[in-house]
């Protein structure tokens, strides 16, 4: 069964895989975490892991998991190419929209996080690679099954960002499962209590807010951790800090669909809030004249139009 599980894992075909950017040498490079090669491993290894790193940073998914794939043959246990095999295996079935392509990627990326956690059970990239698995997982089960699997994440995002203090998209995932078990509904609560044992710990609005703000300060060009956090901020009612931070993100320029399909949900969000804003305002300086009313900002008409990749949106359940 076991020699099965791995042939079934090493031979997941690359082709077929929605293609990744082309690059070139001017072209704007992804935000990776920091990836240090094993000294230990032989040239030929090293030269490839080389490769799948510089293919990730020029946004060649594709490319760059078929190379992790192809080291994962001569070494079965490797640890760095587990791992992200099976962050890329997410990212790229995250931009199916058919259920059955995403779950199928879902659940190849699911035995390479798993295979990375018994080599490093205690590893920051193996415990954030299975939090990214199973959070994304959770969006296609039915309600009971969602409520497990978000009970069993909690110990690895905070093992992600206790190990890997320095990746911001360890802190981003945090912060955004923090935030959802803080909004269960009466019905996710009571299910929870009865069948799981209870609503898993650490779920808090504040907290949430605080590592996505940590998220966004560690990586303040990335569009998708000001969206994230824009939104904590409406849900919070806090108008003002969502305005300043979506109009910082107008700034941010979109260098991949992904980035203009966030950017368009960013730009969707401030002319409600900056009316709503301007007639509390309003209603402000009528209670007291000396204070002048702020008046409403105008937005850039357009945004640059990027170099096409599969777009790569959150989901609902998310």
């Amino acid at each position: 069964m076991g020699c099965l599980l791995l042939v079934a894992v090493e031979s997941a075909p690359a082709q077929g895989q929605v293609p990744g950017r082309a690059g070139k040498p001017a072209a704007p490079v992804a935000k990776v975490p920091a990836v240090k090669l094993p000294a230990a491993d032989p040239p030929a290894v090293r030269t490839k892991l080389a490769q799948a790193v510089s293919l990730a940073s020029v946004f060649k998914d594709s490319e760059a998991l078929a190379v992790y794939q192809d080291v994962l043959k001569t070494v079965p246990a490797h640890y760095l190419a587990l791992w992200q095999a099976a962050v890329l295996s997410v990212k790229i079935g995250s931009r199916y929209s058919d259920e059955t392509r995403k779950a199928a990627y879902f659940d190849v990326a699911r035995q390479y996080a798993d295979r990375a956690l018994l080599i490093q059970p205690k590893g920051g990239e193996s415990n954030y690679a299975l939090a990214l698995v199973l959070f994304n997982q959770a969006t296609l089960l039915p309600a009971g099954a969602r409520l497990q699997v978000f009970r069993d994440i909690r110990a690895h995002v905070y093992l992600g960002t206790e190990k890997r203090p320095d990746w911001p998209e360890a802190w981003q995932l945090r912060g955004r499962w923090q935030y959802r078990v803080a909004h269960y509904n009466v019905l996710e609560r009571l299910y929870s209590k009865l069948v799981l044992g209870g609503v898993p710990s650490g779920g808090d609005s504040r907290e949430a807010m605080a590592n996505l703000e940590k998220a966004h300060q560690m990586a303040p060009q990335n569009i998708q951790f000001s969206y994230d956090l824009a939104r904590m901020y409406i849900y919070q009612g806090r108008r003002k800090r969502a305005i300043a931070l979506l109009r910082e993100a107008e700034k941010i320029p979109p260098v991949t669909s992904e980035d203009l399909v966030v950017s368009r949900l960013c730009r969707a969000l401030l002319p409600p809030l900056v009316r709503a804003n301007a007639r509390r305002e309003k209603r402000l300086a009528r209670q007291n004249p000396s204070v002048p009313p702020i008046m409403p900002a105008t937005t850039p008409a357009s945004v640059p139009t990027p170099r096409p990749v599969p777009s790569d949106t959150l989901s609902r359940k998310q």
